[in-house]
């Protein structure tokens, strides 16, 4: 297998992942096993709950895994809510209609034919994002259509497709060519030989059974079922698993959770080829996210790090590569990786730190009450002797909040971390005093409920409240934009 993105090997991505992370909703990891989630048109669905500050929602519902807008997939159900007969069949005949026109198989015998034509008889069509056969010609007659399509064009399926823009569900944002060729030349020089990538969309009609699964990565699913599993599952234990890594991009919308679940479930899978000698050693990962999501990874994955390097994208306005300080991209690589193995670019602002024994941006200054270059951004960060740490340059002490944070905060403003206790170093699910907080909640909640049968609404008012609660979550969105990216 090839390098990412464009390499062979690839996985498929379904959506934008799950739900946003201040949706307020929780993915429930911890449900019956024993009990299937119901399938949507993205195979099985996740368990959440609403939870506001603090306050559990009473019932927990199923929905979609992929897609975060209820516009792209509208499955939902409660948890307890029992089907009829007639309403399960007519759900799976859905899901059937909304499955890709084509199979697998049938996508790889036009591939194979395609192959076989001259050059000046491969056509792609750019407004069905479709390889033509002879016998298409005429139905795309009309479309605006690539001739000549080469070999190495197909070895590349990025520069042929048109990335899909619907932020909310199939958001495509490609490598820069600055950053593909770091990590082709950073995979070639750590000795890896094949590449596991784990969210290529719409790369189906480009490769080998053996060589590309649809898979949706937040809830492990392989849509071609246990034929495509096996293929993931030879390819990562093919030569007992040695020098093979996985490289995944997910969607930044998606949650942090469901993507640990199902790597260690592909992690298991490659640990499955190893010998009982071998059993300490984890399969290479590098996880290409965001930088204010460290402390989610690393919570599932202890044993990773996150790299100085700044992974930058063609087709987006933010996330692109700059020296001046608004336009960096905030997008990391987090890595299992010892990071004094992996050199990054002198030439591209990076040099190394013989304290930390690892490669960082220039203005990456090591602190020594810290004891660790400690920027996360790029930018030089400033040690808090009262926070006990170093907080972006653009941050002061708050002595109310007792802690770092924008000089124009609001001091009563929307908090990350703990809904039950505050503290910033867990969420709600995993708070030692969740089970009292269950308690107090619940007691809330009914004494809420009875006040509600006693209440009557007027329309008019209903709107305006709606209205204002609306204005608020933009407020709130805006206000932990600016936060992360301060």
């Amino acid at each position: 297998m090839a390098a990412p993105r464009d390499g062979l090997g690839a996985v498929e991505t379904e959506g934008n992942g799950g739900r946003s992370e201040s949706s307020g909703a929780e993915v429930v990891l911890s449900s019956d096993p024993a009990t299937p989630a119901p399938l949507c048109p993205h195979g099985p669905t996740l368990l959440f709950v609403k939870v506001s500050q603090g306050r559990e929602g009473t019932r927990r519902f199923y929905a979609c895994s992929a897609c975060r807008d209820r516009k792209d997939c509208n499955f939902f159900q409660w948890e307890d809510e029992k089907l009829s007969g007639a309403r399960l069949a007519a759900r799976e005949a859905y899901n059937r209609r909304c499955q890709p026109p084509l199979s697998r198989m049938q996508c790889v015998e036009r591939y194979l034919k395609f192959i076989e034509l001259p050059l000046s008889q491969r056509k792609f069509c750019q407004r069905c994002q479709q390889l033509l056969l002879p016998d298409d010609w005429e139905k795309h007659g009309e479309h605006q259509v690539v001739g000549d399509v080469s070999l190495t064009q197909l070895k590349r399926p990025s520069r042929l497709l048109y990335p899909l823009e619907n932020k909310k569900t199939n958001a495509q944002y490609l490598f820069a060519d600055r950053s593909c060729q770091f990590l082709v030349d950073l995979l070639s020089t750590l000795g890896f030989r094949r590449v596991l990538c784990v969210g290529t969309p719409r790369y189906s009609q480009f490769y080998m059974e053996d060589s590309f699964c649809h898979y949706n990565m937040f809830n492990h699913h392989f849509f071609d079922g246990k034929a495509a599993l096996e293929v993931c599952r030879t390819f990562l234990q093919e030569d007992k698993g040695e020098r093979v890594i996985m490289v995944t991009d997910p969607p930044f919308g998606g949650l942090v959770e469901p993507l640990a679940v199902t790597f260690k479930k592909l992690i298991a899978m490659w640990k499955e080829g190893q010998s009982q000698d071998n059993s300490h050693k984890e399969l290479p990962i590098f996880w290409i996210f965001p930088y204010f999501f460290e402390s989610r990874i690393c919570q599932f994955f202890p044993s990773f790090c996150m790299l100085d390097y700044q992974v930058d994208y063609d087709n987006h306005a933010l996330y692109k590569h700059g020296k001046t300080r608004r336009k960096q991209s905030p997008v990391r690589i987090f890595t299992n990786i010892p990071p004094n193995k992996i050199i990054l670019p002198i030439e591209e602002g990076y040099r190394f730190c013989p304290l930390c024994q690892r490669y960082v941006s220039l203005e990456n200054q090591h602190c020594e009450h810290c004891n660790s270059c400690t920027s996360k951004d790029g930018r030089k960060w400033n040690h808090c002797f009262f926070c006990k740490k170093c907080v972006k340059p653009s941050w002061i002490h708050c002595s109310i909040c007792n802690h770092c944070a924008l000089p124009d905060h609001s001091c009563e403003g929307p908090k990350d971390g703990c809904f039950v206790c505050g503290e910033l170093d867990h969420k709600r699910s995993t708070c030692p005093n969740i089970s009292t907080s269950k308690k107090v909640n619940k007691a809330v909640r009914k004494k809420k409920q009875r006040k509600s049968n006693k209440m009557k609404m007027e329309t008019t008012k209903g709107q305006s409240m709606n209205h204002t609660s609306v204005t608020r979550k933009k407020e709130r969105r805006e206000t932990a934009h600016q936060y992360l990216c301060s």
